[in-house]
């Protein structure tokens, strides 16, 4: 093409460009008919100023050479006299480049457009033309070249190494200038003239949003006697757009309403009262002007200086705009749209929901665009005043945020709604908002601050005779308090929360807090009586048709049945609640069903399935930048990286478990990751490390009064102290952990911590007294029907017979032993026993 158009916002340097380009083009040799600069004037206030393309084009002819008194006296001789003109320096082969500079409409340009292929025109405009010319759109600059900007802006009168030296600071002054290039030049211009000023101090006079495009002046004026400033240059388009486009330059300032990045076609027919046809042209018309950015085909944005000086001249004319007005349309699209979106959220299979959205996942997608404009919605309702928008909007958005695992929003939205209900004065209102607020604080594991404001809203329901509300209440509180292990109280409040639902006949509600209660009694190891309470829930929501609650009582059951090792029976149950969520495209609450589900695989030893299990519940728990279930998951899976003997991905993963643990201040989950860490350091052999691994996890547990994981912390440390060869240590060790099992009834745990204390007795040669032990932990297994436990006790027993010479029955737990392991199809056991079974038969044949 004979042509290029240089376009952009005002200030993003298109003028600069192009006479930098011109100058290069000189320079290299490329135009040697010459190159020759026009100034349109486009965007002067007075459009009697510009320049026709007439006017351009005698310009351009006298500094051609064309003298005046060559020059045609009409336009259109004058136009046909700068064609031959350009025709003849191409039959001379002299080509020419013109830089036409602030066109503002294609007449301006089009009659300058020339016809020889040797020549070049290059066009600036703050609007896309409609010409046949290569388009190139000058976006911002990065933070990367913005600060290389503002560094080199800064070394025009010398070494300035302020930039260098305050490098947060120069970062916040590129990031509110917006990478605008005129911005940060007059930055720079500022900065040289106060040569000992920080950086500092400048970045925090840009931070007042309102003196901001004060603070980009730089009192200086340009060749037409114009301020050189960021708001002077957005005057020339606005001041052309005002005086050309009145409706236009109205829809421009109420724009700035809008309080998030970008906004829809719907959002700006409401926040105009006109139709979406309408405001549809008048969108393009503004970025087509480059006052309105893109980000897709649907939504329109402003750079945030843009939104400021729109925001200045929408103030300016408020009454004649109606922007009070305005700002209520807006906000009530908002609302209503956002309340459609939470019905079909809410929804159960057969509910009728709003047409406005075709379906959930329609409704999801919705939020989704909508995110960061109705989070704002909320924060600009409370400031503006509009109190009930800001509590009711937040009360529509917490299930999507909950869902999609935003919990600084959701926090945001809700400390919102709390204060705007105490301004409304509605105890109702108020009680609600403050249960929205303790479910976010108790998501982003702000327990004891979660727990202090159920109850608040708790005695406000109660003080009200809402039992409604107190139910609501109880439940979230009973939530809170088992997080922080204060299970009877939870169990309580719990079963207080499902009567009062079970009166009120709100079966579903009596659901959840039933599926609460399951959760908690198996904190406390009740675990048939959790069974049996997630059943009830599960019927209730199947019978509800709730799909979602049956996902996530199903998940907890599953977890409840592994406890008591119907490992099967577990494993359907959580497979079952996987792929619910699956189905209704939960995949964050599906990774806590993976996650379980990985844990009971490795009960019945499908251990390569379980790491695929726990490796994909990982990856979707970091998708969802939620780190604590990423935790979890990485627990599980280092315990079944463990048992395939993958050690050091077993450690790293552990490791990795505990740090998040403890950057969420979840002591009790550190501990268990850090109590399965000494598990694998022993295994290859680091014990000082797995000691100190054990001992830690044995201090939190105490600290939390688990007297269940302080026994398994101590059967672990038992066996490290007994590979470092402390024998009398071990011992005493393994002894309190059998006492502590056995006093909880936890027969699993007093058999595997007698089979270690057995071990550590044969360590010191006591091989009489490990007898005993070896063979109740072998009675306890087979009671269990836990062959696996009872193969290697029986392996160990064997052992402490032979060793005292106790050849036919040492000669019976091998056999015993390798029958079991071949059985359950453990290959290392039934090796080891094997090789003993052989050692003891020659040992009683040479005897």
């Amino acid at each position: 093409m004979v042509s290029a158009a240089l376009v952009g916002m005002a200030g993003i340097g298109k003028t600069a460009l192009a006479l930098v380009t011109a100058h290069q083009a000189i320079r290299n040799g490329w135009f040697c008919g010459g190159v020759f600069f026009v100034d349109l004037r486009g965007y002067t206030s007075d459009s009697t100023e510009r320049v026709h393309a007439a006017a351009a084009a005698i310009q351009l002819l006298r500094a051609m050479g064309i003298r005046d008194d060559e020059l045609p006296p009409t336009d259109q001789e004058q136009l046909s006299l700068y064609r031959s003109v350009l025709a003849e320096r191409a039959r001379q082969q002299l080509p020419v480049l013109v830089v036409a500079d602030n066109a503002a409409v294609t007449g301006q340009v089009e009659p300058l457009l020339p016809a020889q292929p040797c020549h070049r025109l290059l066009i600036t405009s703050r609007h896309t033309l409609t010409l046949p010319t290569y388009l190139i759109d000058l976006a911002v600059l990065s933070e990367a070249e913005a600060l290389d900007l503002l560094h080199t802006a800064l070394q025009v009168s010398g070494p300035d190494q302020r930039v260098p030296s305050e490098p947060e600071h120069a970062l916040a002054i590129v990031r509110l200038c917006g990478g605008l290039p005129l911005a940060l030049q007059i930055i720079g211009a500022l900065l040289r003239a106060e040569p000992m000023r920080r950086l500092a101090d400048m970045a925090a006079e840009l931070i007042d949003a309102r003196q901001r495009l004060d603070a980009l002046d730089s009192g200086d004026l340009d060749q037409y006697g114009r301020p050189v400033g960021v708001g002077a240059a957005f005057d020339l388009s606005y001041n052309h757009l005002r005086s050309d486009q009145p409706a236009q330059a109205q829809l421009f300032r109420l724009l700035s309403l809008n309080p998030g990045p970008d906004i829809s076609i719907q959002a700006a027919a409401a926040l105009t009262g006109s139709t979406e046809p309408i405001v549809r042209r008048q969108l393009a018309a503004l970025s087509r002007a480059h006052l309105l950015t893109v980000p897709d085909a649907s939504r329109w944005g402003m750079h945030d200086l843009i939104r400021l000086y729109a925001d200045h001249h929408g103030r300016a004319e408020a009454i004649s705009d109606e922007r009070e007005k305005a700002l209520d349309r807006l906000l009530d699209f908002y609302l209503r749209t956002a309340e459609a979106a939470d019905d079909h959220l809410h929804a159960l299979p057969g509910q009728p929901v709003p047409s406005h959205f075709t379906g959930r996942d329609a409704a999801l997608a919705w939020l989704d665009a909508e995110r960061a404009n109705l989070v704002a919605v909320v924060a600009l309702s409370a400031s503006a005043g509009r109190h009930h928008v800001a509590a009711h909007l937040a009360g529509c958005l917490n299930m999507y945020l909950s869902h999609r695992r935003l919990l600084e929003d959701c926090l945001t939205v809700n400390t919102i709604a709390v204060a705007a209900s105490k301004h409304l004065g509605d105890p109702h209102d108020e009680g609600r908002t403050l249960n929205s607020l303790g479910i976010a604080l108790r998501e982003a594991r702000r327990f004891d601050e979660a727990i202090t404001t159920h109850q608040t809203a708790a005695t406000i329901y109660r003080n009200l005779s809402d039992h409604y509300g107190e139910g609501r209440a109880l439940n979230g509180l009973g939530i809170a308090l088992r997080e922080v292990r204060r299970f009877d109280e939870a169990i309580t409040t719990l079963q207080t929360a499902a009567t009062i639902y079970l009166n009120l006949s709100d079966h579903h509600n009596e659901a959840g807090a039933l599926a609460n209660l399951g959760n908690t009694l198996q904190g406390v190891r009740r675990f048939d009586e959790a069974i049996t309470t997630y059943r009830i829930a599960i019927t209730i929501y199947r019978n509800l048709a709730d799909r979602h609650g049956e996902a996530g009582t199903l998940t907890n059951l599953g977890n409840a049945l592994r406890e008591v090792r119907r490992f099967d029976e577990a494993i359907t149950t959580l497979q079952t609640a996987a792929t619910i969520y699956r189905n209704l495209s939960d995949h964050h609450n599906e990774a806590g069903a993976l996650t379980n589900l990985g844990n009971a695989l490795q009960g019945v030893r499908r251990f390569d399935e379980a790491i695929t299990t726990l490796q994909a519940a990982a990856t979707i728990y970091r998708d969802f930048s939620d780190h604590y279930g990423e935790g979890r998951a990485l627990n599980g899976l280092g315990i079944a990286l463990r048992e395939v003997r993958r050690f050091d991905e077993a450690i790293t993963a552990h490791q990795t478990a505990a740090t998040i643990y403890r950057d969420f201040s979840d002591h009790y989950g550190e501990g268990q990751a850090l109590n399965s860490l000494g598990i694998a350091l022993r295994e290859v052999r680091r014990f000082d490390e797995a000691i100190t691994a054990h001992q830690t996890a044995i201090t939190i547990y105490r600290d939390f009064s688990d007297h269940h994981g302080e026994a398994g912390a101590l059967n672990n440390l038992g066996m490290a102290l007994h590979e470092v060869w402390h024998f009398d240590e071990a011992i005493t060790t393994l002894q309190t952990a059998a006492t502590i099992y056995h006093n909880l009834s936890d027969h699993r745990g007093e058999g595997r911590a007698l089979n270690n204390l057995g071990i550590a007795l044969q360590g010191m040669h006591h091989f009489d007294e490990a007898i005993a032990p070896h063979q109740t932990a072998a009675t306890i297994y087979h009671t269990l029907r836990d062959h696996h436990g009872e193969a290697s006790a029986l392996n160990n027993l064997g052992n402490a017979l032979r060793e005292v010479r106790r050849f036919d029955e040492a000669i019976t737990a091998f056999e015993q032993a390798i029958v079991l392991s071949k059985f359950i199809e453990d290959n290392h056991i039934r090796d080891i026993a094997q090789a003993n079974l052989e050692d003891v038969l020659r040992q009683r044949a040479a005897s």
